[in-house]
């Protein structure tokens, strides 16, 4: 068995609004699905991604309306990092960026930033055989565009306490010798996981701008038995949950960082055609019943991509 790099990255926001005009208008991501979070459906659950909504080129928020800005500190995840193509991509971020107020910092082949609360991201130019997961947006030229994940980097004062797992259990091998970070590759991606020592303050407070989970993708067939490999090295997993879209199995890895397995299927599509992906808010069979009830909580929003029909 081989997973397929990171499935997904989960976050946090206060504010859904603002959330879907960074991701979507800045960065450009399409928004693929507007959900709900399936253990707490009075609060959005939203998706973005590259045209198709694809594992490995998906952020997802979970929003606790005026949720406090948060702090990532030892286990948590502070860095998700998108590949792009070239030094000339990079000149366009920069850019683009600063047009949108954001300040950035570049050195090496990356552009360090933050969302507008806090989430820290990176671009980076990565020489890669995986295939780029772009999506469409009228100005952002693809080849400029952001071509999926790359990897996240967490904090941990004991990187070798989650070597085991992460070797012996999950398949990541050493990226770079001497350095606490790995590659996990699979027949079709991969994605890299690195730690950095921990700020002076030490924990982290979750919160709005912070990683709530890193998913890693496998095949449909294999979730049982990476259910069983887990839960044989001690971890404590969650068994396998239906998300409808996927499905998860979650459990901690030593550092403390919540770690998902989630499955390459059934997809987005299975619910709503590839064209409209995030244009209203879709339920999972399993809470339709509770339409009536979740919409008037909810935060109204718009579809991002309505006005380029106008223009």
């Amino acid at each position: 068995m081989r997973l397929e790099g990171i499935h997904h990255v989960t976050c946090i926001t206060g504010d859904a609004a603002g959330n879907v005009e960074f991701y979507t208008g800045v960065l450009g991501l399409r928004l693929v699905k507007k959900t709900v979070n399936q253990d707490d459906p009075t609060v959005y659950h939203l998706f973005y991604a590259d045209e198709e909504g694809s594992p490995g080129a998906d952020i997802t928020f979970f929003e606790y309306p005026g949720a406090r800005r948060g702090r990532a500190g030892a286990g948590m995840v502070h860095t998700v990092t998108f590949r792009v193509a070239s030094e000339e991509a990079l000149d366009f971020w920069e850019s683009r960026l600063a047009d949108a107020h954001i300040p950035t910092q570049r050195e090496g082949g990356r552009l360090r930033f933050a969302d507008p609360e806090g989430l820290g991201l990176e671009l980076a130019v990565v020489e890669s055989a995986d295939a780029p997961l772009v999506a469409r947006h009228p100005d952002i030229p693809a080849e400029l565009a952001l071509q999926g994940f790359d990897s996240v980097r967490a904090f941990s004062a004991a990187p070798d306490a989650s070597r085991e797992l992460l070797e012996g259990t999950l398949g990541f091998k050493p990226a770079d010798a001497g350095t606490a970070a790995w590659e996990v590759r699979g027949a079709v991606r991969g994605g890299r996981y690195a730690f950095d020592p921990p700020p002076a303050s030490g924990a982290g407070v979750p919160g709005a701008g912070t990683v709530h989970h890193v998913a890693w993708a496998s095949n449909m067939d294999e979730q049982a038995a990476w259910l069983d490999a887990v839960r044989a090295a001690g971890a404590h997993a969650s068994g396998i949950i239906d998300r409808f879209w996927f499905r998860s199995i979650y459990f901690r890895e030593p550092s403390g960082v919540l770690f998902e397995i989630a499955t390459l299927g059934p997809g987005f599509s299975i619910d709503e055609d590839s064209e409209h992906l995030g244009e209203s808010l879709i339920l999972p069979p399993a809470f339709e019943h509770l339409r009536d009830r979740i919409e008037p909580v909810l935060t109204p929003l718009p579809d991002p991509r309505a006005a380029w029909a106008r223009s």
